[in-house]
């Protein structure tokens, strides 16, 4: 079996014509607006045409270098850092400019990627440039760079580039590909392409394959009955030194005498893939130290039962290969009848990357990577959980800041010691508005994963009790409820040694609301001139937007501030503000 990578790419599919022969080939490329900077193109040593177009001069050399290329791998290929290749002696013409250009064969160039052909622009790409340089072919620049030598590969205006000098990237691949729909040389088109990665390990720690080898390299499977296959116990887990993986060491479990004839099991191990496309499976089926079969019965009852997962919360680097694969699993698994599900997640969510402080990804490289144990030595696990949570959207990429940290680190001092407060039985009436909005909207912003509006909205009431001094009994243990999920230590222990309760709160029953408090019988108002807060009041809720006005337009420092000033406008927000516009 073979892990595949799968990629998407967008751009344009366009043909050349060779001169002086009745034949073409077609050249996939994403960026068609450079077409004007093509001085070579390159086939793959496969491409069915190669040996058609190559000249009697060539043909020795073409052919050469096909046997030397037969003998390569994909791998080998790509990872060359030398771009060999030889020239067929044939040329293309260049469908804007029509200007002939030579055609080579190159190593790099693989025959399933795109059409096996590729329309070279050294002066805007790394690898076109590398094998231009080394053959000697010619590097024409047609975008404005940044002023740097070398390759520019960014956005910029082109020149050189008859139809599309002066237009920006996008703009030019538009034009590009009208002109070759309309001239029946090219029409927009994406790829979509798959990289076979081998499915195996040189490595201990790994699911191993249920599979027998004899003398004469003749593979068997494994029965039935002698699943599933276990790892044996290593002290030595290092490798093996014969290439192969620590399993070449473990003798007595790699050789096997089965209906009078010796096997060898496969030293290698299944990659991480292997156990992350169903480990949430497996946490259903795991029973002590041993895990119910796949395929019997009871499994079927507890899989039914438990998935698909309700919600999965991953980052988007996973997105191609771990999430990918969780599905294609889940599908093979329905399609053979041990699942009832074909998906295996209900809903997915992909939460956004931590970035250094320096605003780039974290890596050591870089020298930006923050060590969690340093952290937790510093400020706390709690105060780490509460940061993340408080940085920004789920979603979105967020840079570290150790200054907000500390900040984080300061709120939850401030809930330690609003625990010094007096803490009464009965609820305190002050706080019963403030209590029960914050119930409400912590509970709704946690179902839509807005933890950082929730904690917001718990730092409000952690204030409105700062200004009451005191606080109910039930409110602070609901406030220590709303916050478990996120600070679990230091909110555990408020609950155990200052309100004396037994009962843990991760299985407290979660802190409902009252509709009827929701709702104030006074609130403030703000009062704007121009834009600029002049003044504050507090009136009662729902009052009139005239009476509002009236209101707003009598305080003394409105007054004050509207002095030569004529108004035009005056926009009331009930419940909320007065904007007055004067001039």
């Amino acid at each position: 079996m073979q892990r595949n990578w799968i990629g998407k790419s967008i751009g344009a599919m366009m043909t050349f014509e060779l001169d002086g022969m009745d034949q073409s080939f077609e050249v996939f490329t994403t960026r068609p607006d450079t077409i004007y900077g093509a001085t070579y193109c390159v086939l793959a040593p496969e491409h069915p045409l190669v040996l058609s177009i190559t000249s009697d001069d060539e043909m020795s050399s073409v052919k050469k270098y096909i046997t030397l290329t037969k003998q390569k791998t994909d791998i080998d290929r790509q990872a060359d850092k030398t771009k060999t290749g030889v020239f067929t002696g044939a040329y293309a013409i260049n469908p804007l400019n029509h200007k002939k250009i030579p055609v080579w064969i190159a190593d790099y160039v693989l025959p399933h990627y795109g059409t096996g052909a590729v329309m070279a622009v050294p002066a805007h790409d790394e690898r076109d440039f590398e094998f231009a340089q080394l053959h000697g072919l010619d590097i024409i620049e047609v975008i404005k760079g940044d002023g740097g030598e070398g390759v520019f590969v960014g956005d910029g205006i082109h020149y050189n580039s008859g139809i599309v000098d002066g237009l920006h990237n996008e703009d030019a691949k538009a034009k590009i590909i009208d002109f070759l729909e309309k001239s029946k040389q090219g029409y927009p088109h994406a790829t979509y392409k798959l990289r076979d990665w081998v499915f195996s390990r040189q490595r201990y720690w790994g699911e191993p394959f249920p599979v027998l080898f004899d003398e004469n390299k003749e593979i068997s499977m494994l029965d039935d009955d002698e699943l599933p296959l276990e790892l044996p116990y290593l002290k030595n887990i290092r490798p093996s030194g014969t290439g192969e993986s620590p399993l070449a060491n473990a003798t007595q479990w790699l050789n096997v005498k089965k209906n009078g004839k010796q096997y060898r099991r496969d030293t290698n191990t299944m990659p991480q893939l292997a156990g992350s496309s169903w480990y949430f499976m497996g946490y259903v089926l795991k029973r002590h130290l041993s895990m119910i079969p796949l395929n019997s019965d009871e499994a079927k009852k507890m899989l039914d039962k438990w998935l698909p997962v309700d919600l999965y919360i991953g980052g988007t680097e996973h997105a191609v290969g771990h999430l990918l694969y969780a599905r294609f699993w889940t599908k093979f698994l329905f399609d053979i009848g041990l699942l009832s599900h074909k998906e295996p997640f209900k809903k997915l969510f992909n939460q956004g990357m931590i970035l250094g402080d320096d605003h780039s990804k974290m890596s050591k490289s870089k020298g930006n990577v923050i060590n969690p144990d340093d952290v937790f030595d510093s400020h706390g696990a709690d105060s780490l959980r509460l940061y993340e949570m408080f940085m920004g959207p789920l979603e979105t990429e967020k840079p570290w800041s150790t200054e907000s940290l500390s900040g984080a680190k300061k709120f939850l001092d401030r809930v330690w010691r609003l625990f010094d407060f007096e803490i009464v039985q009965e609820e305190v009436e002050a706080l019963r508005f403030s209590y029960h909005q914050t119930v409400k909207k912590v509970t709704e912003d946690f179902e839509k994963l807005a933890f950082n509006t929730a904690i917001s909205q718990m730092m409000i009431f952690v204030n409105d009790v700062y200004k009451v001094g005191k606080i109910g009994k039930a409110q602070a243990r609901g406030l220590l409820k709303l916050l478990n999920p996120i600070c679990p230590h230091i909110t555990e222990e408020l609950n155990k040694e200052v309100l004396k309760q037994n009962e843990e709160l991760v299985y407290a029953d979660w802190p409902t609301y009252n509709p009827k408090y929701l709702v104030l019988d006074e609130v403030q108002i703000v009062v704007q001139i121009n834009g600029k807060v002049r003044a504050k009041f507090m009136t009662a809720n729902k009052t009139s937007k005239k009476e509002l006005e009236e209101k707003a337009l009598a305080e003394e420092n409105v007054i004050k501030h509207l002095e030569d000033l004529k108004i035009v406008k005056v926009i009331v927000i009930p419940n909320k503000i007065v904007n007055i516009v004067a001039k």
